[in-house]
């Protein structure tokens, strides 16, 4: 099995495209506008490509998406909830379990809300998973963008379903670089607390908009490097919630 990614230089998110062999039979996964090598390459090796799938809505990672499955006349798969937020452009859909099988490639179907309701991780071949962004090279997923289900979604997605698999299992996020669910165990920052290694903060911050007047007063919780060069931080408001919130959101006491 090989597996060849592309990121967009501005967003940073990632599109693949996974084959059984070379010059064998594969599938792309996600579109992000930059694509363009991924398609030469199976086109230069004589993959058969027979679909693009969708790990979740969010616009960095469906941009053009149409434009990439008509290059290769395929239909585009997601989840159910995936083809409610993209009317029009998803032609078949999965669910939680389901497994699709494309020449030697097994994809199996795992739903992974929190970021959003409808995302989802593949994992092919017992291998590799993708994650998107659900969890990353040592940080995870926000909380608190549009159709967020919540941080109790994300760490039991993290927590009860992706860390099940072996933790040999290489995973590639959807923002830039891959990592293994054994580094993530031991090194991801969040992983870490929620395992009860390391202690939770307690020091006090507010929440919101940087020029934003009110903010939401919090605790923060953890605060950790992002894929992104920035920051990414675990807060707890005052009614007991909890939120992964990116860092530019937080302004310490």
């Amino acid at each position: 099995m090989v597996i060849q990614r592309v990121e967009q230089g501005e967003w940073l998110s990632n599109a693949y495209m996974i084959v059984d062999e070379i010059g064998g039979t594969g599938v792309l996964v996600d579109s992000n506008g930059v694509t363009d090598p991924l398609c030469e390459r199976a086109e230069r090796e004589g993959t058969d490509i027979t679909h693009v799938l969708l790990t979740h809505h969010h616009w960095d990672h469906v941009f053009e998406v149409e434009k990439l499955a008509e290059r290769f006349s395929v239909p585009v798969l997601a989840h159910e909830l995936t083809a409610e937020q993209l009317e029009g452009k998803v032609d078949e859909t999965f669910t939680d379990g389901d497994v699709i099988e494309t020449g030697g490639l097994k994809i199996t179907v795992i739903h992974t809300p929190g970021h959003c309701a409808d995302h989802c991780a593949l994992e092919f071949n017992g291998t590799d998973c993708l994650t998107a962004d659900v969890i990353f090279k040592g940080t995870v997923g926000g909380t608190r963008a549009p159709g967020a289900t919540g941080f109790e979604d994300l760490k039991s997605s993290i927590m009860d379903k992706l860390m099940s698999l072996p933790h040999e299992t290489r995973i590639h996020p959807g923002h830039r670089e891959p990592s293994t669910l054994a580094t993530e165990w031991e090194e991801n920052p969040f992983v870490r607390v929620w395992r009860g290694l390391d202690p939770e903060g307690s020091d006090s911050c507010s929440i919101g908009p940087a020029d934003a007047e009110e903010r939401d007063p919090a605790t923060l919780i953890l605060w950790a490097p992002d894929y992104d060069g920035g920051n990414k931080a675990w807060v707890r408001f005052e009614d007991g919630s909890d939120a992964i919130v990116g860092g530019s959101q937080v302004k310490r006491d």
